[in-house]
């Protein structure tokens, strides 16, 4: 098939396109490149083994899809969003108008080239704070933040969109907490400016890049008083965007799924094994806890055992070490080519 992966260039998007790449998909890669550099699609082409295309452009711009969409397209993954919780705070206009302008533009133009499969990356702040443990799919929706409100706005719009087109599918994947990274080092995770998750600021402490981990809260009622959450391997997510590309290519309808592990690690969990896998020291101090943040949350995800028939393969060791050989093959990132 033919996917047009919108914001392929990013961290997940990347990952997702080497592997449609290597299942022999010809992949699009469309990215406006904000958050990403052509350094990551050369070494995608570099892992699947041929070149991939790429179209600069904004899913803003009508003209910029128009031409994505001009050979033809099978299939659309829906990466193309600004993520940063805090800088959503401080511009939720420029979120507003990138997410969700975003994905109304892009829904006309896929009507307008008749394509009516699409995968969308969502996310599990579509949930809030929620309180279930674990977060089932009908667990109640709610936004604590703009950017969590933009990802709960694109969704509903592909959810009242597909009410209204009945050929028209629609995956919604509320991925947990993407981490890791290829095992070749040679593509993974590259923020600019300080790290807003929790896993690069690991890598960037243990490779001395910064000095020290500030652990958000001590004081939790969890085994080891700091927060639980659900961590998942990148490759893993990868996978499963290609099966809901293969369920979207079959059936009709909008539904959502959750991507974890289904496990929950507290963030010293994480920080002793990432030391014990690795051989790294990760200098920490906890600090008060971040406003808003709840003590566990890890998905159920036996629905996308059973709709998808997938489920995560990589544990936490796996993740950090693929996370560190990431760090330790690219100190600055794609800033080094």
């Amino acid at each position: 098939m033919k996917i047009l992966v919108c914001g392929g260039a990013g961290y997940i998007g990347s990952h997702t396109c080497v592997a449609l790449g290597q299942l022999g998909h010809e992949v699009v890669v469309f990215d406006n490149l904000s958050n990403s550099t052509r350094v990551a699609i050369d070494r995608m082409a570099e892992l699947v083994g041929r070149p991939v295309a790429f179209i600069q452009g904004d899913i803003r711009e009508r003209r910029d899809l128009a031409r994505a969409f001009a050979g033809g397209v099978d299939c659309v993954i829906h990466f193309a969003a600004l993520k940063s919780v805090g800088e959503s705070c401080s511009r939720p206009l420029t979120y507003f108008d990138n997410n969700i302008s975003g994905t109304i533009t892009l829904l006309q133009a896929m009507e307008a080239a008749q394509v009516s499969r699409m995968v969308f990356s969502s996310s599990a702040t579509v949930y809030g704070n929620s309180e279930q443990v674990p977060v089932t799919e009908s667990a109640p929706l709610q936004a604590t933040n703009p950017y969590g409100r933009t990802k709960l706005i694109m969704e509903e719009l592909i959810r009242d969109y597909s009410a209204s087109q009945p050929g028209f599918s629609g995956v919604l994947l509320r991925y947990f907490n993407p981490v890791g990274a290829h095992p070749s080092g040679r593509i993974g995770e590259s923020p600019t400016g300080t790290p807003a998750n929790l896993m690069p600021y690991v890598t960037q402490v243990a490779i001395k890049r910064r000095e020290q981990l500030q652990v958000f809260g001590g004081d939790y009622p969890t085994r080891d008083g700091t927060g639980v959450r659900d961590y998942v391997h990148v490759v893993d997510l990868a996978e499963a965007h290609a099966s809901a590309v293969r369920w979207a290519m079959t059936q009709q309808g909008c539904i959502a799924l959750n991507l974890g592990t289904g496990c929950g690690y507290s963030v010293l969990e994480l920080i002793r094994t990432f030391e014990r896998t690795t051989g790294a020291r990760v200098p920490y101090r906890i600090v008060e806890r971040r406003p808003g943040d709840v003590a566990e949350l890890w998905a159920d995800v036996s629905m996308a055992r059973e709709v998808l028939g997938w489920q995560a393969r990589h544990g936490l060791e796996r993740m950090c070490e693929d996370a560190w050989r990431w760090q330790l093959n690219n100190p600055d990132g794609y800033q080094v080519a």
